[in-house]
């Protein structure tokens, strides 16, 4: 355990969890331990994005599957906003895809729930001071991945690049200009090392992780 420093702030957590019973033993672990304040719970991923839009928090501690968006989308969606809160991800966890999912999805740290709680404590402090905790990956080969490096948007329009939407569908769907997909396009060709829609669909398909559509924003 980590010792508590009496001049550190404490660090600011707000949680998210479908279950009303693990959320509330979540509440009482992060409530009685001073290194944390813990600022509001949620049932939903919508109700948590509400809370965190409102009131900034430091860290983000979420449940994979939290109703109804899941962990990835709330993630997704927060991770472009200011003042986002860093995010610590748990879930079941037996192969160690959702965890690279997380990563992939802009989360910070990464928890199973088998775990022991002071583990989730301790993943919580490290992110809070930069560090990205995603036992058993290679973090490194992860970030690496240009996939790992698209917004939310990009990710969207590769995907629909994928189903043969061509610039003017893309305009349309996206509530966009003919300009701004092209500017949109060009950012992502550089991002994936393309230099044409064929390659960027090629590189979507051949992709670890093939893109989950977003939608339009």
């Amino acid at each position: 355990m980590q010792n508590l420093d009496p001049s550190a702030k404490p660090i600011s957590v707000s949680l998210a969890d479908g279950n009303p019973l693990v959320l509330s033993a979540m509440s009482e672990l992060f409530d009685r331990d001073p290194r944390f304040s813990l600022v509001a719970t949620s049932a939903t991923a919508e109700g948590f994005l509400g809370m965190v839009m409102r009131v900034p928090v430091r860290i983000g501690v979420v449940d994979w599957n939290v109703p109804a968006l899941g962990g990835q989308k709330l993630i997704e969606v927060l991770r472009e906003q200011a003042n986002a809160p860093r995010f610590v991800v748990y879930g079941d966890d037996p192969k160690g895809e959702t965890a690279r999912q997380a990563m992939l999805s802009g989360a910070a740290g990464f928890v199973g729930r088998n775990t022991p709680v002071e583990k989730l404590l301790e993943t919580c402090l490290a992110v809070a001071q930069g560090q990205m905790v995603f036992p058993f990956l290679d973090i490194r080969e992860l970030q690496a991945d240009p996939i790992h490096s698209l917004t939310r948007r990009e990710r969207a329009l590769l995907e629909a690049l994928s189903q043969g939407l061509t610039n003017k569908d893309l305009a349309r769907d996206f509530e966009i200009s003919a300009n701004t997909v092209k500017f949109h396009l060009s950012n992502l060709f550089e991002k994936l090392g393309v230099t044409n829609r064929a390659q960027a669909i090629a590189f979507y398909y051949s992709s670890r992780l093939p893109g989950e559509r977003a939608g339009p924003r």
